[in-house]
């Protein structure tokens, strides 16, 4: 079955590598790293559709404490 990606853009409130690491042990989550600059984490997604994409995000990511916003940014299939 096809799936779709998408990378999550994350800004936190508290230690980001924490926050990382927190995200990772999510299932979907294919990668979590912090990085500098106006986001303090990116995250690399795969979910069967957008729909689960949206939930993964609202239901398990953003549940993370310490997470003030997201940004998804699904990558176009062609």
């Amino acid at each position: 079955m096809a799936q779709v990606k998408a990378y999550v853009l994350v800004q936190t409130a508290t230690n980001a590598a924490h926050v990382a690491r927190e995200i990772r042990g999510i299932d979907g989550v294919e990668s979590a790293e912090d990085v500098s600059g106006p986001y303090d984490v990116i995250v690399e997604i795969r979910a069967e559709d957008m729909d689960r994409i949206g939930q993964l995000v609202v239901s398990k990511i953003q549940a993370i404490q310490g997470i003030t916003r997201t940004l998804t940014c699904p990558v176009p299939q062609f």
